[in-house]
């Protein structure tokens, strides 16, 4: 592990300049996060702007057929409030704020959505879910319990529902490199960079079959970034899901990551090792502040070291050679 940085953050979840803890195995991810860090210090910063927050749980319930299971299904999605009355007896945090549903022949599969607070989130909507089981059972005794989870979450798996209503924190992060500043520290152009995404990231992507990813390597940040701020790393899978865009506006270079699924959280499990615990504070995590406004901080974080990476990483494609002499050089 490795503290590289600082990264200069702008937008409305924070505003300063932050140094990163990364933990990898693969050692040319700390100088290549680093050359982004570096470039972003030299311009206003990376804009990091939370789209959207929410933790899920889907639980699979059975009907005799599939009317049953629609006519069931319409009065629950009327009683939000009485859900959400029976969630607040097992938890302080948990909010459901909202359920997508699908009906397959008599199965209905409820996708259930809350705010956790500053917590990823995964036990305290589980034990929601759970709570709500014999409730729902008891006002609608022609429904079956079949699983507390039904993969329609979607948890540690690729799959596009999450890209699509939410899983963990949607963040965007974007920075403006002037030219000079992209010639000179990522040794390449603007142009090199644009059209090398469209080619790698869109459609070799593309080609390969990826599910609502278009990306260089944000596993390899998130991965390192998860580990040392104590979460869970196999969440780097729905994580990792997300698109990179690049423009040349006037000659300078508009570079973004968006990431829709990521799942972080600064209390919980994972957190209570001591290094996590520093970390955390060095980032400002454990600051007194109103639930949830730690684990935005830290998300926010998380995009724009993804960023750097993602960054690096491109602008060092664009040259034939470069990548393998960094390998080559820093590994061997």
């Amino acid at each position: 592990m490795r503290h590289v940085g600082p990264i200069k953050i702008c937008g409305p979840v924070l505003q300063e300049s932050i140094s990163v803890p990364l933990a990898t195995y693969e050692t040319p991810l700390w100088p290549s996060v680093g050359r982004g860090a570096r470039v972003s210090t030299l311009t206003d910063g990376i804009r990091c702007t939370l789209i959207d927050e929410r933790m899920t749980r889907s639980i699979l319930l059975e009907a005799d057929n599939a009317t049953e299971a629609l006519l069931a299904l319409q009065s629950i999605q009327s009683r939000r409030d009485d859900m959400q009355a029976v969630v607040a007896s097992s938890s302080r945090f948990a909010k459901l704020i909202d359920m997508h549903s699908q009906v397959v022949a008599n199965l209905i599969y409820l996708r259930l959505e809350f705010t956790t607070g500053d917590a990823s989130g995964h036990n305290m909507v589980t034990n929601a879910a759970d709570t709500l089981f014999p409730w729902l059972l008891e006002q609608y005794p022609q429904l079956r319990y079949s699983s507390i989870s039904a993969n329609y979450c979607s948890d540690k798996k690729a799959t596009a529902v999450n890209g699509i209503l939410g899983r963990g924190k949607y963040v965007v992060a974007e920075i403006t490199i002037p030219r000079a500043l992209c010639e000179r520290r990522l040794k390449t152009t603007p142009e090199k960079v644009v059209d090398l995404n469209i080619k790698k990231n869109l459609i070799g992507t593309m080609v390969a079959g990826g599910l609502r990813s278009a990306n260089a390597h944000y596993a390899n940040m998130l991965l390192a970034f998860y580990l040392a701020t104590g979460q869970d790393a196999a969440n780097i899978i729905e994580g990792s899901q997300g698109i990179v865009h690049a423009e040349v506006r006037d000659g300078d270079l508009y570079f973004s990551c968006t990431l829709p699924n990521l799942i972080m959280g600064t209390v919980g499990n994972g957190k209570g090792i001591d290094f996590v615990e520093e970390n955390l504070r060095l980032l400002g995590c454990k600051e007194q502040r109103e639930p949830g406004a730690n684990a935005r901080r830290l998300a926010a974080i998380c995009a724009a070291t993804v960023l750097c990476g993602e960054l690096s990483l491109l602008a060092a494609q664009t040259n034939p050679g470069e990548l393998m002499e960094a390998h080559i050089k820093l590994e061997r």
